[in-house]
C-alpha cells in the first residue's frame, strides 16, 4: 500500500509539472503574438505561376526566362507593334504593377511596347532599360503617355534589351552585394541566417557590432518586404554603408549599439518578380501579428532571439520601402519609448544637413499588423517606415539615406 502510494504522488507530481510546462509554452506562445486594432488574413494563398517560354513572330521575341522577370502574355499588333499584358502574382493585392521582360530582333528595327494590366490596374513605373549591361531610365522621347496609354519606343537587335519597372536586384545579387560589404570590414560583420523562405532560400541578417553584443541597445534595418520597391532597397545599402565607413563617428557608435539587418525579407517574390507578396500569397508587412509566413517569423524569432542572448533591447527599427514620394511614416505614441524625443530630434538635424530638404511625416500608430507597430508593441521602441520615391533620384537617394544615417549615430551617441 505504502508501495502504491508513493507511486500514486510520483505520477500527481510528474502529470503536474507537465502541466505546468504546457501552460508555460502556451503562455509564451500567446504572449510572442502582438494584437492590433485591425486583424489582416495570412494564411497562405494560391499565387499563379508565369510561363517563362520564350515567344516569338519570327523577327521579334519576348523572354522571361531570368530572376525577378514579369511578363504574362503579348500580343503582336503589327509587325512594330505589340500589346505587353501583366497581371499580379494574386488578388487583392496593391496597384503596384510590376513588369521585367528582354526583347530582341532578328532585324534591327524600331519598336514599340503598349503596356497593359487588368482593369482594376494603371501603369506605375517609368520603364528602366538595360543594354549591354547598362541601366537607363526611359526619356520623353521613348516614354510616351496618351491618355492612359502607356508605349516604349526602343531600337531592338540581335542583342537582348531587359525592360523593367525597377533595375532588378535579385536574391543572387543582393547575395553579391552582402559579401562584398561585409568583406571591406570582416570585425564588425557577423553574418547569420534567420531561416528560410516559403520556397527554401535564406533570409540573410547582417549583425554588426564592436566586440561583445552583450547589453548593448539594438537598432533593426529591414528591407524588400515589397518586391518592387527597389528606391527603398537603394536607401537601405546607403544608410548601412553609411554607418559602417571607418572613422571616428561610427567607431564610438559601435561601441555602444548594435544593428540587426535584414537585407532581403522576400526573396522569393523578388526572383519570381511579385508585385508585392511572398510565395505565400501574402503582403508580409500584414503578418506582424499571427506571424503565419515564415520570412516574418524567422526575422522575429531571430529579433528576440538575440534580444534574449544579449540582455539588450531594441530601441529603434527601420523598415525601409518605397512609394510614390518620399515620407517616413511614425507612431504616435512616443512616451514608453527608449528615446521619445528620436524623431523629432532627427527629422530637425536632418532638415539642417540636406539644403532645402523639409521632411515629410506622416504621424498614427499602425492599426494593422505592420512591422512599424510591431517594433512599438513588441519592444517599446521607435518604429519608423523610411519610404522613397519610386523615382527619386539615386543621388537624392544617397544623400537622404547617408545623412540619416550620419544624424542616426550622432543622436544616439549624444543621448548616451
Amino acid at each position: 500500500f505504502i508501495f502504491l502510494y508513493i507511486m500514486s504522488f510520483k505520477l500527481f507530481k510528474y502529470f503536474i509539472c507537465e502541466f505546468l510546462i504546457l501552460v508555460s509554452l502556451i503562455s509564451c506562445v500567446h504572449e510572442s503574438h502582438i494584437e492590433f486594432d485591425t486583424g489582416i488574413d495570412t494564411k497562405n494563398k494560391p499565387i499563379n505561376y508565369l510561363n517563362k517560354d520564350k515567344i516569338s513572330n519570327g523577327t521579334v521575341s519576348f523572354s522571361s526566362n531570368f530572376l525577378g522577370s514579369r511578363l504574362s502574355e503579348v500580343t503582336y499588333l503589327n509587325d512594330s507593334v505589340a500589346s505587353v499584358f501583366f497581371t499580379p502574382e494574386n488578388e487583392p493585392i496593391n496597384s503596384s504593377p510590376y513588369f521585367a521582360f528582354e526583347a530582341s530582333s532578328i532585324l534591327p528595327k524600331a519598336f514599340y511596347f503598349i503596356f497593359k494590366y487588368p482593369e482594376a490596374y494603371s501603369h506605375r513605373y517609368i520603364p528602366k532599360i538595360k543594354k549591354q549591361g547598362v541601366w537607363n531610365i526611359s526619356d520623353s522621347l521613348t516614354y510616351i503617355i496618351t491618355g492612359e496609354e502607356h508605349k516604349l519606343r526602343i531600337l531592338l537587335d540581335q542583342t537582348p534589351v531587359t525592360i523593367a519597372a525597377q533595375k532588378i536586384e535579385s536574391s543572387v545579387d543582393v547575395k553579391e552585394w552582402i559579401y562584398a560589404l561585409s568583406k571591406a570590414n570582416p570585425t564588425l560583420f557577423h553574418r547569420a541566417i534567420a531561416g528560410k523562405s516559403k520556397l527554401g532560400k535564406n533570409i540573410e541578417v547582417l549583425d554588426l557590432y564592436k566586440g561583445s553584443p552583450l547589453k548593448k541597445e539594438i537598432i533593426v534595418l529591414l528591407t524588400r518586404q515589397h518586391p518592387p520597391e527597389i528606391s527603398g532597397y537603394y536607401a537601405f545599402q546607403t544608410f548601412l554603408s553609411q554607418l559602417t565607413k571607418i572613422n571616428s563617428l561610427n567607431k564610438e557608435f559601435f561601441e555602444k549599439y548594435r544593428i540587426i539587418a535584414f537585407p532581403l525579407i522576400n526573396p522569393d517574390g523578388v526572383d519570381l518578380g511579385h508585385w508585392r507578396h511572398n510565395a505565400g500569397g501574402v503582403d508580409l508587412n500584414r503578418d506582424w501579428s499571427l506571424y503565419r509566413q515564415p520570412e516574418v517569423k524567422a526575422v522575429v524569432n531571430y529579433i528576440n532571439k538575440e534580444v534574449k542572448k544579449s540582455k539588450g533591447k531594441v530601441v529603434i527599427g527601420l523598415d525601409f520601402h518605397s512609394t510614390w514620394n518620399d515620407v517616413f511614416y511614425t507612431n504616435t505614441s512616443r512616451e514608453k519609448t527608449t528615446y521619445p524625443n528620436f524623431e523629432k530630434d532627427w527629422f530637425e538635424a536632418l532638415e539642417s544637413k540636406i539644403p532645402n530638404y523639409k521632411v515629410n511625416e506622416k504621424a498614427s500608430d499602425s492599426k494593422t499588423p505592420t512591422s512599424k507597430g510591431w517594433f512599438l508593441k513588441a519592444h517599446n521602441a521607435t518604429g519608423i517606415t523610411f519610404e522613397i520615391g519610386d523615382e527619386t533620384p539615386i543621388e537624392s537617394i544617397n544623400l537622404i539615406a547617408s545623412s540619416a544615417a550620419i544624424e542616426l549615430a550622432q543622436l544616439l551617441i549624444n543621448y548616451n
